[in-house]
């Protein structure tokens, strides 16, 4: 199994810091409208990439880092017209009808997919831009991002994943275009994904000046990303899906073959992954690890990982114990 490794080994110059808050669609701060947006068939930059020192806005520190696991749940907003041909973090100019985000700790660029927690609908975005500056939303879409994204004016629960495309879909991110959608999320996933959101902050309620509930039994979290999923050993293919569910072997007889589905930093997501895909958990140093079987041979061993993929687990591998 593969050590995690959480830092990056790029690192650029300190990315200056555009107001990047928006809320209702608006993000406050800066001037007035530029220059023309970015032609679509301009390619922007991904080199070099830019991470950053610490700052603070409203009292509260944010510390950008390379985390290439990142995989956390919150609110996003969306901006449009009023930036557009301003300068963003890294040195673009902002198009308002490009796919492009702004997020306040993530390397830029960076390449997140973003999922909407009420429909289930997930597409890949390019941060480009730092933000938001003000209230309590994980990040702020451009236009052309929650148009495709199928977001209504305001916020809504979204769940930021990052992630490596390959060259042809960053390409056409950086010349301002869309890429398809990815499958939808499915409804097991989706239901852990909405109870992480529980007891989070709605920025719409901040705003108005609404109390906030605290939530009832959530853990403490020391810092970001301490309950994202972490994905151990290499991606693997798809497999197909079974026909039939694949029936590990008996208990006390072991066997080769294993699926490795994810591994988690809390024990409860951990046995409600395990239960969606009849699975087991099994402690790995300071993680819960989720793994379907063992099974006698590769083939049942990939029907379970047909399986996993169908559940929305599209990180779990075939794994060989020798």
């Amino acid at each position: 199994m593969r050590s995690i490794v959480r830092g990056g080994v790029l690192v650029g110059a300190a990315a200056m810091l555009a107001g990047c808050g928006s809320f209702d669609g608006k993000r406050e701060g800066g001037r007035v409208a530029g220059p023309a947006p970015l032609a679509a068939d301009t390619l922007a930059p991904d080199t070099p990439v830019k991470i950053g020192a610490p700052y603070v806005v409203d009292g509260v520190t944010h510390t950008p880092a390379d985390i290439a696991d990142y995989d956390e749940v919150g609110y996003a907003g969306w901006y449009g017209d009023e930036l557009a041909g301003k300068p963003t973090a890294n040195g673009e100019l902002f198009n308002p009808d490009a796919i492009s985000a702004a997020h306040k700790t993530l390397p830029l660029p960076s390449y997140v997919e973003v999922t909407a927690l009420d429909t289930g609908r997930t597409i890949l975005v390019r941060v480009n831009d730092r933000g938001p500056m003000a209230n309590d939303r994980l990040i702020d879409l451009s236009r052309g991002a929650a148009k495709q994204l199928g977001l209504e004016p305001g916020v809504a629960g979204v769940r930021v994943r990052r992630t490596s495309p390959p060259a042809a879909e960053r390409a056409q991110l950086r010349a301002g275009k869309a890429v398809p959608e990815r499958l939808p999320t499915p409804g097991a996933l989706l239901a852990i994904l909405r109870s992480k959101l529980t007891g989070k902050p709605s920025p719409a309620a901040i705003a108005a000046g609404v109390a906030q509930p605290a939530p009832s039994a959530a853990p403490p979290r020391t810092k970001p990303g301490d309950d994202r999923f972490i994905v151990e050993g290499p991606g693997g293919e798809a497999a197909p899906t079974a026909s039939a569910p694949p029936k590990p072997l008996p208990a006390g007889v072991t066997g080769p073959y294993a699926v490795q589905v994810a591994a988690f930093s809390t024990e409860a997501r951990a046995n409600a992954t395990a239960k969606s895909v009849g699975g087991s958990v099994s402690k790995a140093g300071n993680l819960w690890r989720v793994r379907m079987g063992p099974f006698a041979g590769e083939a049942e061993a990939k029907a379970a990982l047909g399986k996993a993929h169908a559940k929305g687990f599209r990180d779990a591998v075939v794994v060989r114990d020798r």
